[in-house]
């Protein structure tokens, strides 16, 4: 899967500044960094991820299942939500 079009990264940004209830301390510029920083990151390792998922998972699972496997495993570990 691509990266992020530049709309849909903007759209990403706008709703992570809507969504986050935690003050951070940097610009609005450094977040638009950090957002693209995550997608460049995904779109780099997906392979990775992918190959470390056993079978049969692996062959069963679509990408948008997977993409919720990691989200759900992601935000189990971090408490967010």
């Amino acid at each position: 899967m691509a990266v992020l079009s530049d709309s849909n990264r903007f759209d990403a940004w706008a709703e992570y500044m809507q969504e986050n209830k935690e003050a951070i301390g940097i610009t609005k510029q450094d977040l638009r960094a950090a957002i693209n920083a995550a997608d460049a990151w995904i779109d780099s390792n997906a392979a990775s991820f992918n190959t470390a998922i056993p079978q049969p998972a692996r062959n069963v699972l679509s990408a948008k299942q997977k993409a919720m496997l990691f989200m759900t495993v992601a935000i189990k570990r971090f408490g967010v939500a």
